[in-house]
């Protein structure tokens, strides 16, 4: 373990580096206050604050992971988790935000390998942590770039949260699992796991379970194969600003399809950047 340890400190570096951050964990009240600020700037919350500074505090306090990444002396980027029971068998990823000043320059990759590190270091074996199934960005650089896999189909999660990115949608969201030194995790951290592809599972007979129709809808196909797709729209945050009812549609739509394939016991075992997610059934 020793090993899977320092490899993983060293994969954190890296990506810190090829990301222009440090990530630190900040302690006290002023910076702690600042997180709070970067979150309710992406967030943008009608109510309630995504995290406050006073919970922050407490759960920095507490031996919790509460990370920040600075350019330079900027706060560009932001990492929240707390222990889920049993006490310290595997650590919740509650929430991560990345400024939009710094797009593409790939801070919450370096931030997740950071957590990685310092869950490893205190003997962590997993992280976990929920995310909407319908944004297909955030599939792909969880499954396909972290290497974790979603478990649960969780609908309407947090209730009404209408804030600046969820809007009035309902929260759907999957639970997914960080297994932190399996060795495809290892493989994706390191830069070296190769991505599926929809279109080549396709012709080798894989099923299409939900497709994407002429006008961008939903629609529903089979799911008696071994391997099934489930597309999720390309870009679903422009989407519910352009037409929130079809948006709708789509929550309900992959709720049915991917939340009921997984109830069944089907996992998914990888996602293809177009927007498509590879999952294997477990009836077949």
């Amino acid at each position: 373990m020793t090993g899977v340890v320092a490899d993983a400190a060293s994969c954190a570096d890296r990506a810190a580096l090829a990301a222009g951050v440090v990530v630190l964990e900040p302690t006290q009240v002023t910076e702690l206050a600042a997180i709070t600020a970067l979150f309710d700037d992406i967030w943008h919350p009608d109510g309630s604050q995504p995290v406050s500074t006073e919970m922050l505090r407490a759960l920095s306090k507490a031996g919790n992971y509460v990370a920040a990444a600075l350019d330079g002396d900027r706060l560009v980027g932001a990492g929240v988790g707390f222990f889920a029971a049993p006490a310290g068998g595997t650590l919740h990823s509650h929430i991560a935000g990345v400024s939009s000043t710094v797009a593409g320059r790939h801070v919450g990759y370096a931030l997740k390998l950071h957590q990685r590190a310092w869950a490893l270091r205190r003997g962590v074996p997993e992280i976990e942590w929920t995310f909407d199934p319908l944004v297909a960005r955030n599939a792909y650089f969880n499954i396909v770039k972290l290497g974790g896999r979603p478990t649960e189909y969780l609908p309407n999660f947090y209730g009404d949260m209408r804030d600046g990115i969820n809007g009035d949608d309902d929260t759907d969201r999957l639970l997914l699992r960080w297994d932190l030194a399996d060795p495809h995790v290892v493989e994706a951290c390191a830069g070296t796991r190769q991505a599926v592809d929809a279109a080549h599972l396709r012709s080798r007979g894989a099923a299409v379970a939900l497709d994407r129709g002429h006008d961008g809808e939903p629609v529903a196909g089979r799911t008696d194969a071994t391997i099934v797709l489930v597309a999720v729209p390309t870009d679903v945050a422009t989407l519910r600003g352009a037409n929130p009812g079809r948006a709708k549609e789509w929550r309900i739509a992959v709720r049915e399809v991917l939340g009921g394939l997984l109830a069944a016991g089907a996992r998914v075992t990888g996602f293809d950047r177009a927007g498509w997610y590879v999952v294997q059934n477990s009836e077949c």
